[in-house]
């Protein structure tokens, strides 16, 4: 396996990995290596398979963010799952990151969310607005330290920056994020991990969970006890 790549979990129908932060999901217009050809590569390497290799891509990360996805390896899993993450309620998403501002121990973002495909930013924007999608989270606070929080959330839509531009629009704009934290220092690696992961198994039903650890780096580290 590709040493860049932690495999969380594997069957013939799913791939659960780790996937680092930087690297782009798929092929973007910098022409970066990206994450699904290095799977499909690997894959082929490790099982030698002939002619092209089928990975599912059923839900993204932005390229910054790095954490637990899952990939369909048939046709079928592909199908089951995007209608999993269709649905909001049987694919679930749990993230942490570290955010300025001020938040409440716990909270539900709602908001429209308008994307500019120009410039690849997106915007909170009146409800009503043409093309805006409706969004919402939950949070809860799980720390604070040194004027930063951590803070736990429950992804309910999966719409483009969602996270980083439901804080960034209340004042609590994620720490090292470069899109929208006009604070954040170049160089700065945005706190946003993709923690946990719960489906159902497309062939067998079981409900399945996977995690990942948080990065061990700044500014993550300022909460470990």
């Amino acid at each position: 396996m590709d040493k860049r790549i932690n495999i969380l979990y594997e069957d013939n129908h799913l791939l659960v990995v780790e996937k680092p932060s930087n690297i782009p999901v798929m092929e973007d217009e910098s022409k970066d290596e990206d994450l699904l050809t290095i799977l499909k590569q690997d894959i082929k390497v490790r099982y030698n398979k002939p002619g092209e290799v089928y990975l599912g891509l059923v839900h993204r990360l932005d390229r910054p963010v790095g954490g637990v996805m899952v990939f369909a390896k048939t046709s079928k899993a592909a199908s089951r799952l995007s209608a999993q993450v269709s649905s909001h309620e049987l694919f679930q998403k749990e993230y942490h990151a570290v955010v300025t501002g001020f938040p409440k121990q716990k909270d539900t973002l709602v908001d429209e969310l308008l994307k500019d495909h120009r410039t690849n930013t997106v915007k909170a924007v009146k409800k009503g607005t043409p093309n805006a999608k409706h969004a919402v989270l939950d949070y809860e606070l799980v720390d604070s330290q040194n004027g930063l929080n951590l803070v736990k959330i429950n992804l309910k839509t999966g719409r483009s920056h969602q996270i980083r531009v439901q804080f960034s629009s209340r004042n609590m704009a994620l720490w090292g994020d470069q899109r929208y934290n006009k604070t954040a220092k170049p160089g700065q690696q945005i706190a946003l991990w993709a923690t946990k992961l719960t489906l159902i198994h497309p062939t067998t039903k079981e409900v399945m969970t996977f995690t990942s650890s948080l990065p061990d780096r700044t500014p993550f580290t300022t909460f470990r006890r």
